[in-house]
């Protein structure tokens, strides 16, 4: 069986594709002559399942969605307290671009916006750290969160450099204020590089379900981010991740995200999955704008705010063998991430005889977790299989497989 968990993503492209209002971030001359045609959706769950669709070959800079990252890389550096000493945590209800800085302690409000992501920047590695070893910290912990070897745009990177004099204006100020003890080009340089690394939307939704996943790397199982640390980059995520658009996002869309000029949008639900989003054209707040649009899509359909009620307890999915049937079973309140789970057994399974899906000790479904139970069950079903269902508590009240028809009762 293909688990339909890909065929939702194509449909969620298929709706948007048409959706060709904004343009290209025009003031990097780079990123002002990239295609605006390509768009992709990936989604990477916390025990290392991606499914995506689009264009999830095509690569392009990160640029700010490495700020949640490379804060994470400064905390374990130098620590959460020595962080906090040069960047706040709170929302600036400001641009990304602007010198928003507290009043009295002159920090950068927080880490998500430009000046303070070079303060971040500044703070890699060590005291005494040079430009270069800066930048190979983020390039190796960004290739150790996404499970393969990234690299910087060199182009992007010369571009953007020569339209950066906000940027250096605002580390100058920085240092004024003694935020920044390096040398202000050489930071800038580096941050500027840093946004330069290329990715895909499949590395990018890998990244984020590493934060997802406590800082455990999903798929290599490195403890690459302490929990601690992931925590608190999660939370700044939420409350500043957008800008001054943040409110807003996380009232009506509740996953913790951060977008980039070059189109690219990052999101990340603790224990459950990471999301990234691709397409270049950008609405007037600088984010891509059908990559906002799908993520809205992703929230309602797929019951994916972060505020969703839970009901306090987790999900589980297995299989067990009891002599010549196989019996796979959910437990719990299921979400997308048992679903998705249980598609994957399901459809990793060399059994050709019935199935047996046991939910007795389930106590409810979300809506997506139901509509992809059924949708897999109806498709093995389709392929010839008998289907059993063992639901004494009618958590999945009338199972439907789409036509009428029923599943057995063991």
């Amino acid at each position: 069986m293909q688990t339909p968990v890909p065929d939702y993503l194509h449909e969620v492209l298929d709706t948007l594709r048409e959706d060709t209002s904004g343009e290209t971030a025009q003031y990097i001359p780079e990123l002002a002559n990239a295609d605006p045609a390509p768009f992709a959706l990936s989604v990477t769950t916390a025990t290392g399942s991606t499914y995506c669709a689009g264009d999830t070959d095509t690569p392009f800079s990160i640029q700010s969605i490495s700020k949640p990252f490379a804060y994470a890389a400064a905390i374990i550096d130098r620590g959460l307290d020595r962080v906090l000493e040069s960047i706040g945590v709170e929302p600036s209800g400001e641009a990304f671009n602007e010198l928003s800085l507290e009043d009295g302690t002159n920090r950068p409000k927080n880490p998500m916006i430009n000046a303070g992501a070079i303060a971040a920047h500044s703070l890699l590695v060590g005291q005494d750290a040079t430009g270069e070893a800066r930048v190979q910290r983020v390039l190796d912990m960004f290739s150790s969160l996404a499970g393969r070897e990234l690299q910087i745009d060199e182009d992007v990177y010369r571009s953007e450099l020569i339209t950066a004099d906000h940027n250096f204006s605002m580390a100058h100020m920085l240092r004024n204020y003694g935020i920044l003890a390096d040398d202000a080009h050489e930071v800038v340089s580096g941050y500027t590089k840093q946004c330069s690394i290329l990715v895909t939307v499949n590395d990018l939704s890998m990244m984020a379900a590493t934060l997802a996943n406590g800082g455990v790397q999903p798929v290599t199982h490195e403890k690459i981010i302490d929990e601690n640390t992931a925590r608190q980059v999660m939370s700044v995520m939420a409350v500043a991740g957008m800008y001054d658009g943040a409110g807003d996002w996380l009232t009506r869309v509740g996953i913790p995200a951060k977008s980039g000029v070059s189109g690219g949008l990052v999101g990340v639900l603790p224990d459950q999955v990471g999301i990234a989003a691709f397409s270049p054209r950008l609405d007037s707040h600088g984010n891509s704008q059908r990559s906002r649009r799908a993520f809205e899509r992703l929230s309602t359909d797929m019951d994916m705010h972060l505020f969703a009620p839970s009901h306090g307890r987790l999900d589980v999915v297995g299989v067990n063998l009891e002599g010549n049937r196989e019996i796979f079973y959910l437990q719990g309140n299921v979400r997308f991430t048992a679903a998705a789970e249980l598609l994957d057994l399901l459809s990793e399974s060399d059994f050709d005889g019935a199935v047996h899906l046991d939910i007795s000790r389930v106590h409810s479904f979300t809506n997506v977790a139901r509509r992809m139970v059924l949708e897999a069950l109806r498709r093995l079903r389709n392929e010839g299989r008998r289907i059993f269902l063992h639901d004494p508590l009618q958590s999945l009240a009338n199972p439907d497989l789409g036509d009428g028809t029923f599943p057995e009762t063991p």
